[in-house]
């Protein structure tokens, strides 16, 4: 593209998100077309949530509908929170329980939880969010401009400085992001709300309350005191008139509809809420003997957040102000100064570590004499946890070390399983700025990940026969294969515990140590290779383990406790890195699936004990030598000694009733309304296929390769079968898993140590 088109999508994109500014009347018009733009501040907040769409997700185990809003999609992912979807989705409940005025309304969002667990990047999709949503028609948010210049023939201007200008500059905008519908006498806007509700495509009415803002309500008076001077009769729409007020959109930014309280900021409780008097302009404004508003900052976080969202940030370093909150809520009214109030129309968000909770409770033993009890009795707590999914954990670590933004959605588990296990590559500058691309081999981000989740799970909830990777496993993809057969998370005893995510190893902590690791020698993990540049998994969980007891950040019993978890997730990865390389190797060896699907049609033309047609239209009749073939070279579960001939015994009878008929039968009457074809089924649907063929042992090795030998596999001798297999293995790692050729190398290695000591 050229500069001049560059300059053009920017004119659209601006085009798109500004109107020209309108009459009273013709806003009136709009909200009656589209009432949804005239929502208050919680409704707006859920409108732009449900806007945004869902999609389902599994976490603990258990499908749950997830807000997309929370995906960040607006911002290409950037600040997405992954994970604490139930979290999320109570918040919401809470909006719009507030925004029909159920019984919520005094409340005080609450969101805690440690330090790494999306809080932050909360606040941040919410400002990306509300900042998209209000570009688009259906989000469109409005407020008014005020001019007096020359009302009743005056010289006198209404504006934040001390010179009177004209034409456009004598425009001024609520500072506070007044609703339009508030300069409506309260009568007229009852009546009007009436219509607009009616109009509306919602279960939740629009609430338009309060009064003009201060600034607002001096430039009505003003204009309203020179008309009437004038005799004037219709006052409200002399003062009105497009010549002295109009309704403009705005873009919600921060400043402008948000207002975001910082740790870092300070001043008096009343600066930090509402702003500040300027001295010096109020003698230079006719206030008559008054403070006049006009003199105001306005840039406290309530009147910034008017109209929309008010979020106090590390809530923690902002106790004191937080008493002051108290009645916001439920009187939606903050005082300026003795004299001047102003109504506020706010949805409060409050964001801490738990340190703010042991501030709430330290009169706690007081009981009913709690100082505290009031505002406590206000806030609505929401618990952020740790990540307990590995796929979850996995993209955060990526995102941590890298660019990455896009939120995972995968369509099935096997995709998603693809996507954890994945390498990464990272670009590393040393002391002389040039750069080194570094490798984290296939297994390692996982490794990493599995490792930090496996730190945060309650070790006394887990049912007979399974550890802490087991229930890392069935809270991701809801599901363990034992054997042949799938037993879903339902059918073992296993709940979410108070402690699960509560605690443990942080992303921050295992991103530090890989960074760290990422900048030492190559040669310091791998010395006797003749490859550079790989980071293992078992590099990164030996460093994330002997880290843990120098780091601040872990008491003596969390350390010893984290460090005693590593041996079960480095038993798990060795058994991921062990199957990569016995699939590499007999890569040729492996069944196609059109072979796979022959045997299925064959099996249930044997059970329907008569010709089927398959897909194609072509008539089956059982084949028994096929069957007896497949299942002794393919699948491997029987020999000879099982068939009379090609007869089956009772146990392959079993077999094929049991493990292959009874998913052609589930899948079956899955379709009842449509027709079915024993081609329709995908061979991965049905478990004793999907696990078996694509699993091997070392049997399957032994029995293929009779001169194999581990042994010699670092350096084999040439012309043998075991270098024939490996370098047929290290190119099939590298085709069929991403391995580097390096990486390949050091896997298959690691792997073959463990097995040649038990080879024979």
């Amino acid at each position: 593209m050229t500069g001049e088109e560059y300059i053009d999508r920017a004119d659209e994109s601006l085009d798109a998100a500004y109107e020209a500014p309108m009459s009273l009347a013709e806003y009136v018009d709009t909200v009656l077309e589209t009432p949804q733009v005239a929502a208050h501040a919680s409704k707006y907040l859920l409108d732009a949530i449900e806007a945004a769409g869902t999609r389902t997700v599994i976490e603990e185990g258990e499908e749950k509908e997830r807000y997309r809003f929370f995906d960040d999609p607006h911002n290409d992912g950037e600040h997405a929170i992954l994970g604490n979807t139930e979290v999320l989705n109570a918040f919401v409940d809470d909006l719009r329980s507030i925004a029909a005025g159920r019984g919520k309304d005094e409340k005080i969002i609450w969101l805690e939880g440690p330090t790494a667990t999306g809080k932050s990047e909360l606040k941040r999709c919410l400002i990306n969010g509300l900042r998209e949503y209000s570009k688009t028609p259906a989000g469109r948010r409005y407020t008014v401009e005020w001019n007096v210049a020359g009302a009743g023939g005056s010289a006198t201007s209404l504006t934040y400085g001390n010179a009177a200008v004209e034409d456009e500059d004598d425009w001024y905008e609520s500072p506070v992001q007044a609703h339009p519908l508030t300069v409506f006498p309260d009568d007229v806007r009852t009546d009007l709300l009436a219509e607009v509700n009616e109009r509306l495509d919602d279960h939740i009415p629009i609430r338009v309350d309060g009064q003009l803002d201060p600034f607002s309500r001096e430039a009505y008076d003003f204009l309203e005191e020179q008309y009437r001077r004038q005799g004037e009769t219709d006052l409200f729409s002399a003062v009105t008139q497009p010549a002295h007020l109009r309704v403009k959109n705005f873009v919600v930014d921060v400043g402008h509809g948000i207002g975001i309280l910082h740790s870092e900021d300070e001043g008096t409780p009343k600066e930090r809420l509402v702003g500040s008097w300027m001295h010096g302009m109020l003698r230079e404004l006719d206030s008559r003997g008054r403070k006049n508003p006009q003199a105001f900052s306005y840039d406290g976080v309530l009147s910034q957040g008017n109209g929309l969202l008010t979020v106090v940030e590390d809530a923690a370093q902002h106790a004191d102000l937080l008493q002051k909150l108290l009645n916001v809520p439920d009187e939606s009214h903050v005082k300026l100064d003795k004299g001047i109030g102003m109504d506020v129309d706010t949805q409060l968000i409050i964001i801490s570590n738990p340190d703010l909770e042991a501030q709430l409770n330290k009169h706690a033993d007081r009981e009913g004499q709690d100082p505290l009890k009031a505002l406590k009795r206000r806030l609505d707590k929401h618990e952020f946890t740790y990540l307990t999914n590995l796929s979850l954990e996995a993209q955060l670590l990526r995102r941590e070390l890298t660019n990455e933004t896009e939120v995972w959605d995968p369509e099935s588990w096997e995709e998603l399983e693809t996507w954890i296990q994945e390498p990464l590559t990272i670009s590393v500058r040393d002391e002389v700025e040039s750069a080194t691309d570094k490798e984290l081999a296939p297994h390692t981000v996982e490794s990493a990940a599995l490792y930090a989740v496996v730190s945060r799970l309650d070790s006394a909830e887990i049912p007979t026969g399974l550890d802490l990777v087991d229930k890392a496993l069935l809270f991701d993809r809801g599901y363990l294969m034992e054997g042949d057969e799938r037993v879903d998370i339902d059918d073992y005893d296993l709940e979410t515990t108070a402690e699960d995510g509560d605690h443990g190893i942080p992303v921050t902590y295992v991103r530090d140590i890989i960074a760290d690791l990422l900048h030492e020698p190559q040669d310091r993990h791998h010395p006797d290779l003749p490859v550079e540049h790989v980071l293992m998994p078992r590099d990164v969980l030996n460093a994330v383990a002997e880290g843990l007891e120098d780091a601040p950040v872990f008491s003596t019993g969390e350390a010893t406790e984290y460090e005693e978890r590593v041996v079960t997730v480095k038993n798990y990865i060795f058994g991921q890195q062990e199957q990569d390389v016995l699939d590499a190797m007999m890569r040729d060896k492996r069944v196609d699936e059109a072979t796979v699907e022959e045997y299925i049609e064959h099996v249930y033309a044997w059970e329907s004990d008569d010709q089927i047609e398959n897909e194609r239209g072509e008539l089956v009749d059982p084949d028994p030598l096929k069957m007896k073939v497949f299942e002794i070279e393919h699948l491997g579960r029987f020999d000879e000694k099982n068939y009379d001939g090609n007869e089956p015994d009772h146990a392959v009878e079993q077999f094929r009733t049991d493990k292959i008929i009874t998913a052609l039968n589930r899948h079956a009457w899955q379709r009842r309304d449509e027709e079915f074809r024993v081609g329709d089924v995908n061979p991965k649907e049905i478990p004793v296929i999907n696990t078996v063929l694509g699993s091997y042992d070392w049997d399957d090795i032994q029995r293929t390769y009779e001169d194999f030998e581990p042994g010699q596999w670092d350096n084999p001798p040439s012309g043998t079968e075991t270098a024939r297999l490996k370098e047929k293995t290290l190119d099939n790692m590298v085709e069929l898993f991403d391995y580097t050729p390096a990486s390949a190398e050091l896997t298959s290695r690691h792997v073959m140590s463990q097995v040649s000591y038990r080879w024979d």
